[in-house]
Protein backbone atom coordinates (compact mmCIF):
# COMPACT_ATOMS: atom_id res chain seq x y z
CA UNK A 1 0.00 0.00 0.00
CA UNK A 2 1.27 3.63 -0.91
CA UNK A 3 1.14 6.43 1.55
CA UNK A 4 -0.41 9.74 0.49
CA UNK A 5 0.44 12.46 3.00
CA UNK A 6 -2.33 14.71 4.08
CA UNK A 7 -1.77 18.63 5.17
CA UNK A 8 -3.64 21.44 6.09
CA UNK A 9 -3.62 24.49 4.34
CA UNK A 10 -0.80 25.77 6.23
CA UNK A 11 1.00 22.99 5.64
CA UNK A 12 1.15 20.83 8.95
CA UNK A 13 0.53 17.08 8.47
CA UNK A 14 -2.78 15.70 9.86
CA UNK A 15 -3.04 12.47 9.05
CA UNK A 16 -2.36 9.92 5.62
CA UNK A 17 -4.53 7.99 3.01
CA UNK A 18 -3.89 4.60 1.96
CA UNK A 19 -4.10 4.04 -1.99
CA UNK A 20 -3.01 0.36 -3.35
CA UNK A 21 -0.68 0.27 -6.04
CA UNK A 22 -1.70 -2.31 -7.47
CA UNK A 23 -5.12 0.08 -8.31
CA UNK A 24 -2.31 2.83 -10.25
CA UNK A 25 -1.23 -0.48 -12.61
CA UNK A 26 1.76 -1.65 -10.16
CA UNK A 27 5.16 -1.25 -11.58
CA UNK A 28 5.87 2.24 -13.38
CA UNK A 29 5.82 1.95 -17.22
CA UNK A 30 8.04 4.32 -18.53
CA UNK A 31 7.33 3.13 -22.32
CA UNK A 32 3.65 4.09 -21.37
CA UNK A 33 4.09 7.28 -20.23
CA UNK A 34 6.48 8.84 -22.85
CA UNK A 35 4.24 7.53 -25.09
CA UNK A 36 1.36 9.38 -23.48
CA UNK A 37 3.28 12.40 -23.92
CA UNK A 38 4.28 12.79 -27.40
CA UNK A 39 1.00 12.03 -27.86
CA UNK A 40 -0.21 14.85 -26.20
CA UNK A 41 2.66 16.66 -27.70
CA UNK A 42 1.64 15.93 -31.17
CA UNK A 43 -1.70 16.65 -30.53
CA UNK A 44 -1.33 20.46 -29.78
CA UNK A 45 0.25 20.54 -33.44
CA UNK A 46 -2.21 22.38 -35.93
CA UNK A 47 -0.43 21.61 -38.80
CA UNK A 48 -2.44 24.57 -40.74
CA UNK A 49 0.18 25.53 -43.09
CA UNK A 50 -0.25 25.69 -46.96
CA UNK A 51 1.66 26.90 -49.62
CA UNK A 52 0.67 27.03 -53.62
CA UNK A 53 2.32 24.28 -56.45
CA UNK A 54 2.94 25.96 -59.89
CA UNK A 55 -0.29 24.46 -60.57
CA UNK A 56 -2.27 26.70 -57.96
CA UNK A 57 -0.63 30.15 -58.46
CA UNK A 58 -1.53 32.74 -60.80
CA UNK A 59 -0.34 33.23 -64.27
CA UNK A 60 -0.13 32.02 -67.85
CA UNK A 61 0.97 28.60 -68.47
CA UNK A 62 3.04 29.70 -71.57
CA UNK A 63 6.73 29.47 -71.95
CA UNK A 64 8.30 33.50 -71.24
CA UNK A 65 9.67 33.08 -74.60
CA UNK A 66 10.18 30.67 -77.27
CA UNK A 67 12.94 27.66 -77.25
CA UNK A 68 15.45 28.62 -79.17
CA UNK A 69 17.29 31.09 -81.19
CA UNK A 70 16.87 34.03 -78.26
CA UNK A 71 20.63 33.66 -76.68
CA UNK A 72 19.34 32.87 -73.62
CA UNK A 73 18.63 30.00 -71.50
CA UNK A 74 15.53 27.73 -71.52
CA UNK A 75 12.62 29.32 -69.44
CA UNK A 76 9.16 27.73 -68.67
CA UNK A 77 6.02 29.79 -67.67
CA UNK A 78 6.13 32.29 -65.10
CA UNK A 79 4.45 29.74 -62.50
CA UNK A 80 7.42 27.81 -62.30
CA UNK A 81 9.16 26.91 -59.09
CA UNK A 82 12.70 28.97 -60.54
CA UNK A 83 11.23 32.14 -60.67
CA UNK A 84 9.68 34.88 -58.19
CA UNK A 85 6.16 34.34 -57.83
CA UNK A 86 5.91 30.80 -58.91
CA UNK A 87 4.85 28.35 -56.84
CA UNK A 88 6.54 25.94 -54.71
CA UNK A 89 8.18 22.69 -56.11
CA UNK A 90 7.31 20.95 -53.06
CA UNK A 91 4.96 22.90 -51.16
CA UNK A 92 3.62 21.97 -47.59
CA UNK A 93 -0.39 21.29 -46.87
CA UNK A 94 -2.35 20.83 -43.78
CA UNK A 95 -0.97 17.77 -42.37
CA UNK A 96 -3.43 15.57 -39.03
CA UNK A 97 -0.41 15.35 -36.39
CA UNK A 98 -2.26 14.00 -34.07
CA UNK A 99 -2.08 10.24 -32.44
CA UNK A 100 -4.58 8.19 -31.12
CA UNK A 101 -4.31 6.46 -28.10
CA UNK A 102 -7.18 3.37 -26.56
CA UNK A 103 -8.73 4.64 -23.56
CA UNK A 104 -7.51 1.69 -21.49
CA UNK A 105 -4.02 3.07 -22.36
CA UNK A 106 -5.11 6.24 -21.27
CA UNK A 107 -6.58 5.38 -18.23
CA UNK A 108 -3.55 3.54 -17.70
CA UNK A 109 -1.20 6.36 -17.97
CA UNK A 110 -2.67 9.01 -15.97
CA UNK A 111 -2.95 6.11 -12.71
CA UNK A 112 0.74 5.37 -13.62
CA UNK A 113 1.86 9.32 -13.63
CA UNK A 114 0.09 9.50 -10.34
CA UNK A 115 2.06 6.69 -9.21
CA UNK A 116 5.18 8.17 -10.18
CA UNK A 117 4.36 11.61 -8.42
CA UNK A 118 3.26 9.32 -5.13
CA UNK A 119 6.41 7.45 -5.33
CA UNK A 120 8.87 10.62 -5.73
CA UNK A 121 7.08 12.36 -2.50
CA UNK A 122 5.61 14.83 -4.49
CA UNK A 123 1.97 14.32 -4.45
CA UNK A 124 -0.11 15.32 -1.75
CA UNK A 125 -3.64 15.55 -0.12
CA UNK A 126 -5.09 19.01 1.15
CA UNK A 127 -7.56 19.12 3.93
CA UNK A 128 -10.52 21.00 4.69
CA UNK A 129 -9.76 24.01 2.49
CA UNK A 130 -13.03 26.34 1.92
CA UNK A 131 -12.71 29.22 -0.18
CA UNK A 132 -15.91 31.29 0.31
CA UNK A 133 -14.53 33.90 -2.45
CA UNK A 134 -11.59 34.22 -4.81
CA UNK A 135 -8.70 35.25 -2.86
CA UNK A 136 -5.41 34.86 -5.08
CA UNK A 137 -3.35 35.69 -2.31
CA UNK A 138 -4.47 33.28 0.00
CA UNK A 139 -4.28 30.41 -2.71
CA UNK A 140 -0.75 31.81 -3.31
CA UNK A 141 0.40 31.24 0.36
CA UNK A 142 -0.82 27.88 0.51
CA UNK A 143 1.10 26.73 -2.88
CA UNK A 144 4.22 27.85 -0.70
CA UNK A 145 3.18 26.24 2.53
CA UNK A 146 2.64 23.42 0.19
CA UNK A 147 5.59 23.92 -1.89
CA UNK A 148 3.75 23.58 -5.01
CA UNK A 149 4.90 26.98 -5.46
CA UNK A 150 7.51 26.29 -8.37
CA UNK A 151 4.71 23.99 -9.95
CA UNK A 152 1.63 22.13 -9.45
CA UNK A 153 -1.44 20.39 -10.38
CA UNK A 154 -4.31 20.95 -8.04
CA UNK A 155 -7.63 18.75 -8.99
CA UNK A 156 -10.58 19.45 -7.11
CA UNK A 157 -13.74 17.12 -7.60
CA UNK A 158 -15.63 18.96 -10.47
CA UNK A 159 -15.01 22.52 -11.50
CA UNK A 160 -14.88 24.53 -7.72
CA UNK A 161 -15.09 27.91 -9.16
CA UNK A 162 -13.57 29.79 -6.20
CA UNK A 163 -10.66 27.56 -5.85
CA UNK A 164 -10.41 28.26 -9.98
CA UNK A 165 -10.72 32.30 -10.10
CA UNK A 166 -8.07 32.12 -7.49
CA UNK A 167 -5.71 30.46 -8.60
CA UNK A 168 -5.87 30.76 -12.49
CA UNK A 169 -3.66 33.67 -12.41
CA UNK A 170 -0.32 31.99 -11.14
CA UNK A 171 2.34 31.45 -13.12
CA UNK A 172 3.39 27.31 -13.22
CA UNK A 173 -0.13 26.46 -11.67
CA UNK A 174 -2.86 24.20 -13.49
CA UNK A 175 -6.22 23.63 -11.78
CA UNK A 176 -7.86 20.87 -13.00
CA UNK A 177 -10.94 18.68 -12.43
CA UNK A 178 -10.29 15.11 -11.49
CA UNK A 179 -12.04 13.47 -13.95
CA UNK A 180 -10.21 15.53 -16.59
CA UNK A 181 -6.23 14.25 -15.49
CA UNK A 182 -4.15 13.09 -17.82
CA UNK A 183 -0.85 12.20 -17.86
CA UNK A 184 0.59 14.97 -19.96
CA UNK A 185 -0.93 17.66 -17.38
CA UNK A 186 0.24 15.36 -14.17
CA UNK A 187 3.73 14.91 -15.64
CA UNK A 188 4.03 18.77 -16.77
CA UNK A 189 3.75 20.21 -13.18
CA UNK A 190 6.47 19.48 -10.18
CA UNK A 191 3.64 18.88 -7.53
CA UNK A 192 0.70 17.31 -7.28
CA UNK A 193 -1.99 18.98 -4.90
CA UNK A 194 -5.67 16.75 -4.43
CA UNK A 195 -8.29 18.20 -2.24
CA UNK A 196 -9.66 15.41 -0.36
CA UNK A 197 -12.99 15.04 -1.73
CA UNK A 198 -10.68 15.12 -5.35
CA UNK A 199 -8.75 11.94 -3.86
CA UNK A 200 -11.52 10.27 -2.94
CA UNK A 201 -12.96 11.12 -6.62
CA UNK A 202 -9.61 9.92 -7.85
CA UNK A 203 -10.31 6.53 -6.35
CA UNK A 204 -13.89 6.07 -7.80
CA UNK A 205 -12.67 7.04 -11.58
CA UNK A 206 -12.78 4.21 -14.34
CA UNK A 207 -9.14 2.20 -14.78
CA UNK A 208 -8.61 -0.96 -16.22
CA UNK A 209 -9.77 -4.28 -14.27
CA UNK A 210 -6.71 -6.31 -12.97
CA UNK A 211 -5.62 -9.19 -15.95
CA UNK A 212 -6.57 -6.55 -18.80
CA UNK A 213 -3.17 -4.68 -18.99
Amino acid sequence: MLSVPVVSESGESVGAEQIDEALLGGELRFALLKQALVRAQANRRQGTVAQKSRGEVEGSTRKIYRQKGTGRARMGPVRSPVRRGGGRAFPRKPTDYSLRLPRKMRRLARDQAVLAKIQSEEAIIVDGLRFDAPKTKRFAAMLKALRGDRGCLFATNGREETLHKSGRNIPRTEILDVADLNAAAILARRRLIFTRDAFAAFRGLPRLVKGEA
